[in-house]
């Protein structure tokens, strides 16, 4: 288990003459150093060390560092972990390969002792920071999911909404940000529900005028749930405005069209949606066929987009074979959407 009071370095580089040397210099300055002669085992080792930097030359048996680096930046668990290549390569054509790669920072051998366990030192602390704002974002989409546990008729609607949301946002060619902001949007969007009473969350039949108002606080609530936190920047807009609609009949502000985020519209589009294909306490879902009906009558009323509601509604057979709403899917139709689904993934 890590030590996580030490600062750990993991050194890939296929010299152990130069691995020695610098594990000895950065023990002598407090971190944990862990080391590796080729890039084979680095993901591996990333998983098992956790290290806070990774020290990688360029030139590795097997695949180049500016590989590993860019391995390590695609996937979510290890793109935050620094990255400093070492490089006896001065040419600006590689440095320019490193930062495409990712790379946060380049050292050319031979470097200087003090200049290295400087800038080790300072990524380590970068790392830590980071660690922080994870750890509390972390926190955040707990308490959401515990919001959802909280009502068996909503089980899996987090999910089932992140599903959906990313692959409407794919379709319609939205950047990687996008769908990540998306992903999250669909975890946190009703993290403000905490902050509503059992007796009326989960109150069966309709609400009260005075009841209807407390629930729609959830919107401001999760917003500012989630305001300390910079990683959710683009999600907040997402939290707080999913019940708008482009009329300006949404709440809690009244926004009207572009006033109303992509982002947020996206989410709103697939919510209705999951909300109608489910059982809730206060009456049983209208079945799939039903609901896209009523996606297209908020269309005609102006209050959702036709170019999102109709994009959704291509694509709902490939997502639902993944993915299916808890009203019942026509089973011919989720066999044959199977057949199509590596193409819309």
């Amino acid at each position: 288990m890590r030590d996580t009071g030490a600062r750990r370095v993991l050194i890939v580089d296929d010299s152990p003459a130069f691995t020695d040397a610098l594990k000895r210099l950065l023990t002598a300055e407090g971190f944990v150093a862990d080391v590796l002669h080729d890039s084979e085992g680095v993901i591996g080792a990333v998983a098992q060390f956790a290290p806070d930097v990774v020290l990688l030359d360029v030139d590795l048996p097997g695949a180049s560092g500016f590989e590993v680096c860019r391995r390590l930046k695609r996937f979510e668990a290890t793109r935050l972990i620094p990255v400093v290549l070492l490089t006896g390569l001065v040419g600006r054509e590689h440095r320019l390969a490193g930062i495409e790669a990712g790379a946060d920072d380049f050292l050319t051998k031979p470097f200087d002792s003090s200049e290295l366990t400087a800038r080790v030192r300072s990524l380590s602390r970068l790392k830590r920071y980071t660690d922080e704002l994870e750890s509390a974002e972390s926190v955040i989409v707990s308490l959401a999911l515990t919001v959802e546990a909280r009502d068996a008729y909503t089980e899996g609607h987090c999910d089932r909404l992140s599903t959906y949301a990313v692959a409407l946002g794919r379709a319609i060619g939205l950047s990687a940000d996008d769908l990540w902001a998306l992903r999250k949007g669909g975890l946190l969007h009703d993290v403000g529900k905490v902050g509503i009473p059992d007796a009326i969350l989960l109150k069966q039949g309709r609400l009260t005028a005075e009841e209807y108002e407390i629930v729609k606080s959830h919107t401001v609530i999760g917003e500012r749930l989630c305001s300390g936190l910079r990683s959710l920047a683009s999600v907040r807009p997402i939290i707080r405005q999913h019940h708008e609609r482009l009329n300006g009949t949404g709440y809690p502000d009244g926004l009207k069209g572009s006033e109303v985020s992509l982002l947020a519209q996206i989410i709103g589009v697939v919510d209705a949606f999951d909300a109608m294909t489910t059982d809730r306490p206060y009456r049983k879902s209208l079945g799939i066929e039903r609901a896209f009906e009523e996606l297209r009558g908020d269309v005609a009323k102006g209050a959702m987009d036709a170019t999102l509601v109709e994009r959704f509604i291509e694509l709902a057979p490939g997502i639902f074979a993944s993915t299916p709403p808890s009203a019942g899917w026509d089973a011919a139709r989720v066999e044959r959407a199977a057949e199509l689904s590596p193409a819309t993934a």
